[in-house]
């Protein structure tokens, strides 16, 4: 499983309303130049998107409809709002969807441990969505990852990628896991993180920046460049989107309409405030949310969160694979060459 499982999916009434979805087009309206489609909407190829439903993750694709990036290149797309990543590859790999956009968690582990016959052809994000963060209360006891050490690490659950990445860090920190206890709290994280219930966590947004804001310690953050570089090697290929490999030859044109669309709202993304971003959301995503502050926070993620291209990072990939290896979710000997076609965007 992912960061994008059943805990931190935020799913929609699956029938948004007209008004709510063309309000947020108003908004993208004012911020990106009108796009023009390709084709004339009666003509546009219908097609359904799975994604796991994490405000994060969903932003190149929520700006791509909004924006009318999907009309502009022929797609009638229908965004299918799951309870997770799995969720969204399980309709894939059932044949609900067209389109499955997942963590390359998801797509690996589908892949290698169960036989998923899929193929993965564009990328829209390269950093995972995690930090390891202290509780206010040790934020003064814990100033490294192996002063972890003797205590206790929230995770959402044992084998999912916070779970991964946390063994991950601790073992390249020179850290002995053995030492380390992990308690599994699916969204009960934050406030037990708060209340110093326990002495460390992997936490998502808008909980970090919760957390920073009480005087925990950020022992690295994933979402930002740097960290990553430090602490993963580089850039970690995060969300993408899969597709059934034996219908490749048939849809070859279609995935080519589908890059493109989502290549240009990954360009436009990176013009608009986090404002403008939280304009593009479902409203029944958002519900609840400090938009203000939410906005803030995707206004400060956005450079190191999304790419500009939508083409596979190979050595990327090769960061989670290896992650995944290390945390045990993963066999050395897995092998997921044929997991990426870089035939369509390139890499």
């Amino acid at each position: 499983m992912s960061c994008c499982d059943e805990t931190t999916a935020r799913v929609p009434n699956t029938d948004l309303s007209r008004r709510s979805v063309l309000k947020g087009a108003v908004l993208i309206a004012t911020v990106i130049p009108a796009v023009r489609p390709t084709q004339s909407t009666a003509q546009s190829k219908q097609i359904k998107l799975a994604y796991c439903s994490q405000l994060l993750c969903g932003v190149p694709y929520e700006v791509a409809r909004a924006g009318g990036y999907f009309k502009k290149h022929g797609l009638d797309v229908e965004l299918v709002y799951t309870r997770g990543g799995s969720a969204a590859m399980q309709a894939l790999v059932g044949g609900a969807v067209d389109y499955a956009a997942t963590s390359l968690d998801v797509a690996i582990t589908a892949y290698a441990n169960v036989g998923a016959d899929i193929r993965r052809f564009a990328v829209t994000g390269r950093l995972p969505l995690f930090a390891m963060v202290t509780a206010p209360k040790t934020a003064s006891q814990i100033r490294t990852l192996k002063d972890l050490e003797g205590k206790t690490i929230a995770v959402s659950a044992l084998g999912n990628a916070d779970h991964a990445l946390a063994l991950f860090l601790l073992k390249n920190a020179g850290a002995d896991v053995a030492k380390v206890q992990f308690a599994t709290l699916g969204v009960n994280l934050l406030e037990a993180l708060r209340q110093g219930q326990i002495d460390a966590g992997l936490v998502q947004e808008p909980a970090l920046t919760v957390l920073s804001r009480s005087g925990a310690r950020v022992l690295v953050n994933a979402m930002d460049s740097a960290d990553a570089q430090k602490y993963l090697g580089g850039t970690y290929e995060f969300m993408g989107v899969a597709v059934r490999a034996k219908e490749l030859a048939q849809r070859k044109p279609e995935m080519v309409q589908l890059s493109q669309a989502l290549g240009d709202a990954l360009k436009a993304l990176h013009t608009m405030s986090g404002d403008e971003l939280v304009g593009a959301l479902p409203r029944e995503m958002t519900t609840g949310l400090d938009l203000k502050e939410f906005g803030a926070i995707l206004g400060r993620y956005r450079d190191s969160l999304y790419p500009d291209v939508a083409n596979i990072d190979l050595d990327a990939a090769k960061r989670v694979a290896h992650s995944l290896i290390v945390g045990g979710l993963l066999k050395p000997d897995a092998n997921i060459s044929g997991l990426h076609d870089t035939t369509i965007v390139g890499s």
